[in-house]
């Protein structure tokens, strides 16, 4: 099924949704070849900033009817699309209207986490990132930082932005496992990828 005008492709009598990078940061750092061994079915994800759920959609058919996924999503004109696109046909994406500075207001509604998916558009993602960890991750469990330069500093060269956000969580107690730049696909983007201690 497709859900944001994606192209599909048929084999073997099955249709796959093409997975778009220039739409996706998540397609990106895969097409970049960094690992991502914590990608599987069954896992639980807690999404930061859903977004209308071009991401989402995809996670949902990886993570499969055993996965989880809980999107966190602030403004309401985009939650509203979120929803009717993905999350109502989706038995395993589960919407959450809040603000992601403020996990405990969603506190009673996520479990222990794998993962924590962090896009949001915020000077201080990193510090909202840590805080969901600190409050839903499990123990090695991980982080994906999607680091978007602009918002943080237009002043700055982005490769300074990606160091320092990634030295705020070594100093938070992650362990860093990389740092890709999402040229061509995202302009003054990097995916920070971390496990929590």
């Amino acid at each position: 099924m497709r859900f944001y005008e994606e192209e599909s492709v048929s084999a073997e009598d099955a249709e796959y949704r093409v997975w778009n990078p220039f739409r996706s940061k998540l397609a990106a750092t895969i097409l970049k070849d960094v690992p991502l061994p914590f990608l599987h079915p069954d896992i639980r994800i807690l999404y930061l900033g859903t977004s209308t759920g071009t991401t989402v959609s995809h996670l949902s058919d990886l993570v499969g009817p055993g996965g989880s996924i809980y999107g966190v999503e602030f403004s309401a004109r985009v939650m509203r699309e979120f929803l009717e696109r993905v999350a109502r046909v989706r038995s395993n994406v589960f919407p959450i209207y809040a603000d992601a500075r403020d996990p405990e207001t969603y506190l009673d509604l996520v479990p222990r986490l794998d993962l924590v998916y962090c896009d949001v558009a915020q000077p201080d993602q990193t510090s909202i990132a840590v805080r969901n960890c600190r409050t839903f991750l499990r123990s090695g469990g991980w982080l994906l930082l999607a680091v978007k330069s602009r918002s943080i500093d237009v002043t700055r060269p982005p490769s300074e932005i990606y160091r320092e956000e990634a030295e705020k969580l070594r100093n938070a107690g992650f362990a860093v496992e990389g740092t890709v730049e999402l040229e061509p696909f995202s302009k003054d983007h990097a995916m920070i990828v971390a496990q929590q201690g």
